[in-house]
């Protein structure tokens, strides 16, 4: 049974646009409506810097929409309560970036958040869906998408970008009300949220930057004592980025910090004939780096988890005949494989020979996967 469009109605956009302009005024908006949903959107830049330099916040509660300027979000008190709050519930779209942004900008981990992208792939209208197709699909809708790279840092924006603004969020809750009954139908209600506060928690473990590391994955083929030496590199570049505010890459590219960590420098002569590695780099952290890849070189490497190697060819082969086994139950579920089992979990599921030691098919994907586990635990022992 599909809900007729009909059924749902969509907020006209306003003939004027809402700014709060003051810390408590935002916080009576914010509790003005208590039970409906916050819908909620951030515009941002992020070109040069190490974090994100936010420029907008987006709110709406029912058919009233607000525009807010990051430092009058910044002085709400309500506001940090509201978002950090998991009984409120937040309606987002692609939430990944405006959740790295409330962590960066305001030190909070969102909580109560509810990812429509997810429940857009979970109610069968594809995977990885952008918003402006989605709405344009449901509601007949073409938005107007040529300022989304504007500057939305400087003031005043202009009459596009706050329209634009806007109808970012002007279509949450009526598409939250198409998915709710949609997975509903499904019995995939509960899971919509199980999904989106499971992303929202592992994207917040992603700050560690002990652990960032291990997403250089061209550093699978370094020795267990290279990969000690990468990971205090990897440590040095994260804290140096966030003092300096500059991008990963502008501090030190990851081929070089790999080429570093291959190569064991022991002088500065050493280093600077590591192909690719900036004069400038060596003379501004020459000695640093060479006292970390020293420190690397005799610690202890026994406790570092290793970075996952890449398939080998028998794994290869033998992942296509176990995707087979997802690709079915998920056709059966109509939700796209690509959510059920992302290709990375089942690489490690590959790897690993099991499915017991994977929190990640727990829960919602367990429910989805039932049919086939038996087929699927059949192989992994084969």
């Amino acid at each position: 049974m599909t809900l007729p469009l009909s059924a749902i109605d969509v907020p006209p956009a306003p003939e004027t646009i809402h700014w709060i302009v003051q810390p408590d005024q935002l916080d009576t908006w914010l509790d003005s409506a208590p039970g409906l949903p916050l819908v909620l959107d951030t515009e941002f830049e992020r070109v040069n810097t190490f974090y994100p330099i936010p420029g907008l916040v987006q709110l709406g509660l029912g058919d009233r929409f607000c525009l807010v300027d990051p430092d009058v979000a910044e002085r709400s008190a309500r506001f940090r309560e509201v978002i950090a709050d998991p009984a409120v519930t937040k309606l987002l779209y692609a939430m990944s970036e405006d959740l790295e942004l409330f962590r960066d900008w305001l030190d909070i981990r969102p909580k109560g958040v509810v990812d429509l992208q997810i429940g857009a792939a979970m109610a069968g209208a594809g995977f990885s869906l952008g918003y402006a197709r989605f709405v344009e699909t449901l509601f007949g809708e073409a938005l107007d998408k040529s300022v989304t790279r504007s500057d939305w840092i400087s003031r005043p924006l202009s009459e596009a970008q706050q329209r634009y603004a806007v109808d970012d969020i002007r279509f949450l809750a009526p598409m939250y009300e198409w998915v709710t009954a949609h997975l509903r139908e499904r019995g995939l209600e509960a899971a919509l949220v199980e999904e989106s506060t499971r992303f929202a928690d592992e994207l917040a473990r992603q700050d560690d930057p002990n652990a960032h590391y291990l997403r250089l994955r061209g550093g699978w083929a370094l020795t267990a004592q290279q990969q000690l030496v990468l990971k205090k590199l990897v440590v040095w570049r994260e804290l140096e980025g966030r003092e300096r505010d500059r991008p990963r890459g502008r501090v030190l590219a990851d081929p070089l910090i790999i080429a570093i960590a291959d190569r064991l420098p022991k002088s500065i002569a050493e280093l600077s004939d590591i192909q690719g590695v900036p004069g400038g780099v060596v003379r501004r952290y020459g000695q640093v780096l060479l006292e970390l890849v020293e420190a690397g070189r005799s610690g202890d490497p026994s406790e570092i988890k290793p970075i996952a190697p890449p398939l080998t060819r028998d794994q290869q082969i033998g992942f296509k005949d176990l995707k087979r086994f997802f690709k079915k139950a998920a056709e059966a579920a109509d939700i796209p494989v690509e959510l059920v089992a992302p290709r990375k979990r089942l690489e490690k599921v590959m790897q690993d020979k099991t499915l017991a030691d994977s929190p990640f098919f727990h829960g919602w994907r367990a429910e989805i996967l039932a049919p086939e586990m038996n087929d699927i635990e059949g192989y992994l022992k084969s």
